[in-house]
């Protein structure tokens, strides 16, 4: 994906405490960073459409899948750009899509993603994700592929 594709981004400047011994940004961090732009994602779509509940109430969001594929290192003191973007939603999970960009070279040093399942807080099983969070995203997006078939998800398999 090209990053004018990603109508979403955030700034990371890297601390002190993320970088390891060689002096590069610890690998695990970059999970960091694609959680704040996911809940900043979030925050702009519940800021946007006046969503009613998302990240609160009856339901939660769970990752079951996280992903990144390293390009090149960052080091302390760099600041960085993390694009995001939905590109599918499903009846009760959606998939999001990160750039991480050196915003000072404009070079990409990182591509991940992730899958979110909808869960319900009472039973911790899978849920469908509500009508309203569908159309913000498709909105937000312009363009998300719509799958409504997911598999069932439980944080407390039997």
């Amino acid at each position: 994906m090209e990053k004018s594709e990603f109508k979403h981004k955030i700034k990371e400047t890297v601390r002190f405490h993320e970088v390891d011994l060689m002096g590069i940004v610890n690998n695990a961090i970059y999970f960091t960073y694609f959680e704040d732009a996911r809940i900043s994602y979030t925050e702009t779509l519940k800021h946007l459409y006046k969503f009613k509940e998302i990240l609160e109430g009856e339901s939660f969001f769970i990752m079951a899948r996280n992903e990144c594929n390293y390009l090149q290192p960052a080091h302390f003191g760099d600041e960085l750009t993390i694009y995001t973007k939905v590109t599918l939603i499903a009846n009760k999970s959606f998939h999001f899509v990160h750039i991480v960009e050196n915003s000072k070279t404009r070079e990409v040093i990182a591509e991940g993603g992730g899958v979110f399942v909808h869960i319900n807080i009472r039973t911790k099983k899978s849920q469908p994700l509500p009508e309203e969070f569908y159309l913000a995203v498709k909105d937000y997006e312009g363009e998300v592929v719509l799958k409504k078939e997911d598999e069932e998800f439980s944080i407390n398999p039997e």
